[in-house]
């Protein structure tokens, strides 16, 4: 299965590697590799973790406060925004596409 980021799910995921690795070198790495364990998990299981709503399901990442919230979709996963659990909890509402 195919995966793509909302445009806007990529760069608050870009923004997270970055701010964590200026917190501690290495930790943007390990924070990467942790979200994308959690897409992994998605492809693997799509239907495992609760809907948000009507389409989209939130998956945990381990280790740090998010959650990727996807999509899925026949042909690939529509990660729709990787987010911090403790922030707007609703910002995402408006990515449908």
């Amino acid at each position: 299965m195919n995966v793509a980021f909302h445009p806007d799910a990529e760069v608050e995921f870009n923004e997270a590697i970055e701010w964590y690795e200026m917190r501690e070198i290495g930790l943007g790495l390990d924070f990467a590799t942790q979200v994308y364990a959690a897409v992994q998990r998605a492809i693997t299981f799509p239907y495992a973790w609760q809907a948000m709503d009507s389409e989209i399901r939130r998956t945990l990442v381990h280790r740090f406060p998010y959650g990727v919230l996807y999509v899925a979709e026949p042909d690939r996963l529509l990660v729709v925004a990787v987010m911090h659990l403790l922030r707007q909890p609703e910002y995402w509402r408006n990515r449908k596409s």
